[in-house]
């Protein structure tokens, strides 16, 4: 005898506007040359999300290289982190961050270690 096996639908995760913007921000900050507070926008809307991001970025570095590198680093964090596939990701840059010498230098020393 066999048993009737009864699919269930599989249901729905929802992800909000503000976590998208908090899995974002951090996800920016895990970028080489990303500095300081940053900010993000979101709209999400069924499985895809807009951002909007103002990014403070490290002073001398190359401002269209670290953009860039965010861009695709949030794409895909984005995605793995809140299965949301970002379809629209705009990015100003919202200062030059110039650290001081003695924050440098800290910083080459933990490296070393």
């Amino acid at each position: 005898m066999t048993e009737a096996v009864v699919q269930e639908p599989a249901g729905r995760t929802t992800v909000s506007d503000r976590a998208v913007q908090r899995i974002a921000a951090r996800a920016a900050q895990e970028v080489d040359g990303v500095r300081g507070q940053v900010t993000v926008d979101a709209r999400v809307t069924g499985d895809s999300a807009v951002l909007s991001v103002r990014l403070p970025v490290r002073y001398p570095l190359p401002v269209a290289r670290i953009a860039e590198q965010c861009r695709n680093h949030l794409i895909r964090r984005t995605a793995e982190l809140a299965g949301l596939a970002v379809t629209g990701l705009d990015i100003s840059i919202s200062e030059m961050v110039v650290e001081s010498h003695s924050t440098a230098v800290d910083s080459a020393v933990a490296r070393v270690r």
